[in-house]
């Protein structure tokens, strides 16, 4: 009995060294994964209550799949849009969140010898773009890049396009304001962007009705003048600069 007890004694010793070092080790994993699960929940409150959708590309070669899918076509119907801007020849063109060139490439090739910035606020974007335009023998293709709050051009342009960008704009009341400044007089500004029932698209809290994007621009100055409805998944706003409206 006596031995039995010392060793009962002697592994209780052990479980309470061994405890002493244990146990914290769990509390500060425990803690930290509590911590982690609050970081988390916060974020995806922040993403759910914000304003944009924050997305990042950092990886343009595996973008280029989908952006550039030849499948996509189909519904994005580039031809047709870039027929619907009705686009004059020697205009500049900005292509805002031009991401891997879809629109960019296509617009730079047009008859109308147009000079177009393909402006991306992504550097991986900004580089891939630019190592494009060249391996294509684009040169009036100028890559920009942005910031989040403005487009960066280095001059005022004739037509602004920016498609599935939209619901990726934070502050747009303000952003479009600023934007005005870099659009001509009597310049266009197109904008394409899912609509709320769209079979693809972004989370759908980040799709916005046509009269929700009409009055965000409204408030930045601008008016829509145009409405066109031949894309099946998008809303295609066209509307006129507000620095023309001050000017009548």
């Amino acid at each position: 009995m006596t031995a039995l007890w010392e060793m009962k004694g002697n592994q209780t010793v052990n479980c309470k060294r061994i405890a002493r070092h244990i146990l914290p080790g769990l509390l500060l994993s425990a803690i930290a994964g509590i911590a982690q699960d609050n970081h988390e929940h916060s974020q995806a409150m922040a993403s759910q209550h914000s304003d944009h959708m924050e997305h990042r590309f950092d990886n343009p070669t595996e973008s280029a799949k989908d952006f550039d899918d030849p499948s996509r076509d189909a519904w994005q119907m580039p031809e047709r849009v870039i027929a619907a801007l009705k686009l004059k020849a020697g205009q500049s063109v900005a292509d805002i969140g031009a991401g891997t060139g879809y629109f960019s490439v296509r617009l730079a090739r047009s008859s109308a010898d147009l000079h177009v910035y393909g402006v991306d606020i992504e550097k991986s974007m900004v580089d891939y773009l630019r190592s494009r335009a060249a391996m294509e023998g684009l040169p009036n293709i100028t890559v920009v890049h942005a910031g989040e709050d403005s487009p960066k051009l280095p001059a005022a342009v004739d037509v602004v396009l920016i498609v599935d960008t939209y619901h990726h704009i934070g502050n747009r009341v303000d952003y479009f304001r600023r934007l005005s400044a870099s659009l001509k007089p009597g310049g266009p500004l197109a904008i394409i962007d899912f609509k709320p029932d769209a079979p693809m698209g972004p989370p759908r809290e980040f799709r916005f009705t046509a009269e929700k994007i009409r009055s965000e621009l409204s408030q930045a100055g601008f008016r829509q003048v145009e409405k066109y409805g031949f894309l099946p998944n998008q809303h295609f706003l066209v509307f006129a600069n507000p620095v023309l409206q001050n000017l009548k």
